[in-house]
């Protein structure tokens, strides 16, 4: 996400948890790792179900957004993401989660080299192969399964999703990108190979525009990015399903004072490629959540927030059947 250090401290300042399930016993266990790149020392917190069952399990990596950090994704802080409710997931579904950390851009933020070539404040690290050295750690280590490994990211994370699903080896098996696009201008190889998408946009996003353009708030703007339309039809093509016809469903709306309303278009089978778009009608820059919900002013800056849905439990109800096999 692009901002300014003011806007980023009235965010921090006006952003505050109003409520949070009673049965969200988050018991994973986290530990706090690294992996040798490059780059040096890259970080990375795992969590484990709090009594894992023995073999290789489904891996979902989480990506923060920009200024954002890997304890934040998964709770810590004062105001935990909706991405923290993988705590529970993990544990439920016995799970490994790894929350990975970005490095500093030029704007002293952290965040990720995703394919935007005039994103000039990204980082210039190798992320994709920060990535593919946990990945293969945690494969070598016989704990992660090499055919379930998914890939879910936020804002400028989202960005990278896109990213690791166009360049990391072995590929994905899915990923799912919130309030994110593609890059209009691009870094990345032309030919995508065929992967499950899941898309979660915000038809009002005033960071990352629905419609393309340019990124950023107000007048910190940087990098452009296609619109939501042209990113599901690109994944559409790649997967060989531009012409089947879509699965729609509108979710329940649960709170009278959300103004928003969620639409779902599945294409695929259950069970094998698929694209399944998830529209927010007058929706912002922000994860739906039924029980994660963010103060007033962080709404006056990204936008409104849906409740009708959990964004990491949708992810998984889209990742749980998908297998790079």
């Amino acid at each position: 996400m692009k901002r300014s250090t003011v806007i980023r401290s009235l965010c921090l300042a006006g952003v505050a948890a109003l409520g949070i399930a009673a049965n969200s016993a988050q018991a994973a266990v986290q530990q706090q790792l690294s992996v040798y790149t490059d780059a040096g020392a890259r970080e990375y917190i795992l969590a484990t179900p709090a009594q894992p069952v023995s073999g290789p399990r489904p891996l979902v990596i989480l990506l923060h957004g920009h200024i954002g950090t890997a304890a934040n994704a998964l709770g810590q802080g004062k105001t935990p993401s909706p991405l923290s409710a993988w705590l529970n997931i993990a544990d439920r579904e016995q799970l490994l989660v790894v929350a990975a950390q970005g490095l500093k851009g030029s704007d002293n933020h952290t965040g990720w080299h995703d394919c935007r070539l005039d994103a000039t404040e990204d980082t210039t690290a190798d992320d994709v192969g920060f990535i593919e050295r946990v990945v293969g750690s945690l494969v070598q280590a016989g704990r992660a399964d090499p055919h379930r490994i998914y890939v879910m990211g936020m804002s400028n994370g989202g960005m990278m999703s896109y990213r690791l699903a166009l360049e990391m080896h072995p590929a994905p098996a899915a990923i799912a990108a919130v309030s994110s696009t593609m890059a209009g201008q691009t870094a990345c190889g032309e030919t995508p190979r065929p992967l499950s998408v899941l898309m979660i946009n915000g038809t009002d996003d005033p960071i990352v525009p629905y419609g393309g353009g340019k990124v950023g708030l107000r007048g910190y703007k940087t990098g452009t990015v296609i619109g939501a339309d042209a990113t599901r039809d690109f994944w559409l093509r790649a997967d060989g399903l531009g012409g089947a016809p879509a699965v729609g469903y509108n979710f329940p709306h649960l709170n009278p004072s959300d103004n928003t309303r969620a639409n779902r278009l599945t294409w695929g089978p259950a069970g094998g490629l698929q694209v399944e778009v998830i529209t927010i009608q007058n929706g912002g820059h922000i994860e739906p959540s039924l029980v994660y919900h963010y103060g007033w002013l962080y709404h006056q800056l990204v936008g409104a927030q849906n409740s009708d849905f959990e964004s990491a439990e949708e992810a998984w109800s889209f990742f749980r059947n998908k297998s790079s096999r």
